[in-house]
């Protein structure tokens, strides 16, 4: 029997911990938080999107667009259906909803949470309360963990599952990036993923609270596009969030001398020649209206003057005297409406962290680390990162059964 210890009760550590404590382990999970798997907890607004309905593999790697290869072997040891699966086994029944998120019948995180803490402990892991701040290494392994109540754990093989660095409240302070460094890892340089945009078009205050439905986004870097969507987006005072934009995050690692921007086509369901069409046929009705009053069976009410001022055309004009070419204008701002991003929003509030322990240093077929014989990693303390719909808590699980069957 070994002497394993797990640092982190999050939803890669009790995973970790459950597999281990099977083969007959003595496992110890040490959790600095007052409640295992805080951010569990909040995730999916309370509702917890604990995975994706994807059940084929190559799709949910194409959902990972930070280091993908890295989690062939964890997710095709541990697929999305086996986590609905082991939910079911342990009385937690779910249900899919759009985009093939998986989230409990009940609506309630807090029942995810109860199953991760009862099957570690059922299958007979310790969860003690106290805070990791050292190792104690014994001819370049890991022989003893020092906490900060001055105790000392001493271990055989240990494993890091802290999460990351965003809603710190939860617990995720980025400690596991200093314990891995102690250990001679490297860190790839921390950022926040699936999180809001800071925008600087002056127009973004007045559509603050404005949701938007069935768009079609394009992510520019540089005049090139480097990610598209379709779904759901919201404005807020500061930016742009909801689903299509923080997938969109994923894709930007630094943000300066206006590099990226945001074209959003608000009718994606028409080529231009057919929402020419569209608007002639609006413009017919209200020709003897001013050009303002005209597009309310066109766009959200909150959208027309923000529309109306960056197309040019007086909001007094009546729309019989609109040319032809202000009228094309009109329709290709409404195709190509163009946001100017100015920052990624607060770390604080980033769904995941993006960056992490170097894969390269770990095995991906255990989780082992390839510098220290004893250390694995799970979780979003390593660097990997997908997209919003539930492939994140995913990559928790697969990586955590992976590291917890090895150790």
């Amino acid at each position: 029997m070994k002497n394993i210890v797990i640092i982190g009760a999050g939803a890669s550590g009790l995973m970790a911990a459950a597999e281990s404590a099977k083969k007959g382990n003595k496992v110890t999970v040490v959790e600095k938080m007052p409640r295992p798997a805080r951010k569990v907890l909040i995730s999916g607004k309370g509702r917890c999107n604990v995975t994706n309905a994807c059940f084929d593999l190559e799709e949910l790697i194409s959902n990972v667009p930070t280091n993908p290869r890295f989690l062939y072997s964890a997710f095709s040891n541990f697929m999305p259906y086996d986590t609905i699966a082991f939910l079911a086994d342990m009385g937690v029944e779910t249900k899919i909803e759009r985009g093939n998120r998986v989230f409990p019948v009940s609506d309630k995180a807090v029942d995810i949470v109860d199953a991760l803490v009862k099957n570690a402990k059922q299958c007979g892991a310790e969860i003690i309360n106290d805070r990791v701040v050292g190792f104690e290494f014994d001819n370049s392994l890991i022989r003893a963990i020092v906490l900060e109540s001055g105790e000392k754990l001493f271990c055989d093989a240990v494993a890091i599952c802290t999460g990351g660095k965003s809603y710190s409240s939860t617990g995720s302070t980025g400690d596991g990036y200093a314990l891995a460094k102690s250990a001679g890892h490297s860190i790839a340089q921390i950022h926040p993923c699936l999180v809001p945009l800071v925008c600087s078009n002056n127009f973004i205050p007045k559509l603050q609270g404005l949701s938007l439905k069935n768009i079609s986004i394009k992510l520019i870097k540089n005049e090139r596009v480097v990610y598209t969507d379709f779904g759901e987006m919201l404005f807020t005072h500061f930016g742009l969030s909801g689903p299509v934009i923080l997938s969109a995050s994923s894709h930007i690692k630094d943000v300066k001398n206006n590099e990226y921007k945001v074209v959003i086509d608000l009718k994606p369901a028409l080529d231009f020649e057919t929402l020419d069409k569209r608007i002639l046929r609006d413009f017919s009705k209200c020709s003897n209206k001013d050009f303002i009053n005209s597009l309310s069976e066109l766009l959200p009410k909150k959208l027309i003057p923000v529309i109306v001022s960056l197309s040019g055309i007086e909001p007094s004009k009546k729309v019989n005297e609109i040319s032809r070419q202000e009228r094309l204008n009109l329709g290709r701002l409404i195709k190509e409406f163009e946001i100017n991003i100015a920052d990624l929003y607060d770390i604080d509030a980033a769904i995941v962290t993006g960056g992490g322990v170097n894969v390269k240093e770990i095995n991906p077929k255990t989780m082992q680390s390839k510098l220290v014989e004893n250390l694995y990693f799970a979780g979003e303390v390593i660097d990997v990162d997908a997209y919003t719909g539930g492939f994140n808590l995913q990559i928790a699980f697969s990586t955590g059964v992976l590291c917890g069957q090895n150790m």
